[in-house]
């Protein structure tokens, strides 16, 4: 159980960073973390309006699952796995998720 804790706050620390972050272009679009740290499920979502129409999709998802944070989804091209290295994820117990299984590991 410390393992999942020390992984959820990593996680978070690196949502809470991307959060603060505006796009200069998109001013009426807003960051928002949600985290369910009951189920260990973790987004960055964007949310609001650019150019008169709705905005709403998830930057990051992040999963824990067996004690491995599954990255579900990074819509940047920033190599997300090497700020959780750094954040204090071991690179072993990080994988992709929506890919097979015999694809997704990172580490």
């Amino acid at each position: 159980m410390e393992k999942i804790k020390k992984y959820q706050k990593a996680i978070l620390k690196v949502l809470n960073e991307y959060a603060a972050i505006r796009s200069p272009f998109m001013p009426d679009v807003e960051n928002k973390v949600i985290a369910d740290t009951q189920q260990h499920y973790y987004q960055l979502i964007r949310m609001g309006w650019y150019k008169g129409k709705p905005v709403h999709y998830a930057v990051f998802h992040f999963d824990i699952i067996q004690q491995k944070v599954c990255i579900q989804i990074n819509r940047t091209d920033v190599k997300i796995e090497d700020e959780l290295v750094d954040a204090g994820i071991a690179l072993k117990d990080i994988a992709w998720g929506m890919q097979l299984p015999t694809v997704s590991k990172v580490g």
